[in-house]
C-alpha cells in the first residue's frame, strides 16, 4: 500500500494529469493511470482505485457535456456491457493477459485500416453492442478498454464533443462494473483501498476533467481527430509490445 508523502504526491499528480489528458481527448489517461497504479499498488487495489478515479472523471465529463451525449449509442453499449457481465458471472472466464493485450493492441490498427464503408463506427448496426460486450470484458481482465471504444467512436462523423461525451457515459458503466467485480466479487469487500484515498482520487479526477474543458472548446474537430488517431495507435502499439513481451518471456 502507498506510504510516504512522495508516493502520495506522485499519485495526486498522476490522477490529475491523466484526468486532464482524458478530458481533452477522451482517451489515453486511463491507460497511463493504470500503468502508474500497478507500479504503486497491488493489482486488486490498483483496479479499485483506477475504477473509482475513472468513474469520477468520466461521470463528471458526462455531466459537463450531457447535451452532447448520443443516448442511443450509450443504450446499445449498455446492452452489450450487460451481456458481458452476465457471461463472465456465469462462466468465470479469465483470458490469458498476454492474449488480451495483443488483441487489444491490434484492434485500433485493424479499425483504422478498414475502408470507411466497413469501419466499425458506433452508429452502425451491432457496433455499439459489440463494443460494450468486448470493452466490458476487457475491463475485467486488463483494467482498461478505452482504445477499443475509441476505435468505434472516433469514426463517427460528428462533433468532437459528441464523441467525448458519449464515450464518457459508456465508460461510467464499464468502470462501475469493474468496481463491482474487483471491489465485491474478487476482494469480497475487504477494503483493500482506504476510503480517504478513494475520495482523494475521485476529487482530483473531477478537477483535472474540469480544467480540460477549456482546451477541448478551443481545439478544432480536425485537430481533435488527428491527435486522437495518433494517440489511439500509439496506445495500441504499447499494448501490443507489452503483450508480446509477456508471451515471449521465460516462464
Amino acid at each position: 500500500m502507498l506510504s510516504g508523502p512522495l508516493a502520495l504526491i506522485g499519485l495526486a499528480v498522476l490522477v490529475l494529469g491523466t484526468s486532464f489528458l482524458s478530458g481533452v481527448f477522451g482517451i489515453a489517461g486511463g491507460m497511463v493511470l493504470m500503468g502508474g497504479l500497478l507500479f504503486l499498488l497491488p493489482v486488486p487495489a490498483a483496479m479499485i482505485l483506477h475504477g473509482v478515479t475513472q468513474l469520477a472523471a468520466n461521470g463528471w465529463r458526462a455531466v459537463l457535456w450531457w447535451r452532447y451525449i448520443d443516448f442511443r449509442v450509450v443504450a446499445r453499449f449498455a446492452a452489450g456491457s450487460a451481456a458481458a457481465l452476465a457471461l463472465f458471472s456465469f462462466l468465470l472466464l479469465v483470458p490469458d493477459r498476454a492474449t488480451v493485450l495483443i488483441c487489444l493492441g491490434l484492434v485500433p490498427f485493424m479499425a483504422f485500416a478498414l475502408p470507411e464503408r466497413y469501419a466499425p463506427h458506433a452508429r452502425r448496426r451491432g457496433a455499439a453492442e459489440f463494443a460494450g460486450f468486448v470493452g466490458t470484458g476487457l475491463q475485467f481482465v486488463s483494467g482498461v478498454s478505452g482504445p477499443l471504444l475509441d476505435a468505434f467512436l472516433v469514426r463517427m462523423p460528428v462533433d468532437r464533443r459528441i464523441i467525448v461525451a458519449s464515450k464518457s457515459a459508456c465508460q461510467v458503466m464499464a468502470h462501475g462494473m469493474k468496481l463491482v467485480y474487483f471491489g465485491v466479487i474478487v476482494t469480497a469487500g475487504d477494503g483493500v483501498v482506504s476510503a480517504w484515498l478513494l475520495l482523494m482520487g475521485a476529487g482530483l479526477a473531477v478537477v483535472g476533467t474540469s480544467l480540460a474543458r477549456t482546451v477541448l472548446d478551443r481545439i478544432t474537430d480536425r485537430q481533435y481527430r488527428t491527435w486522437t488517431k495518433t494517440i489511439v495507435l500509439g496506445i495500441g502499439a504499447v499494448y501490443l509490445v507489452q503483450g508480446l513481451a509477456i508471451l515471449l518471456s521465460p516462464a
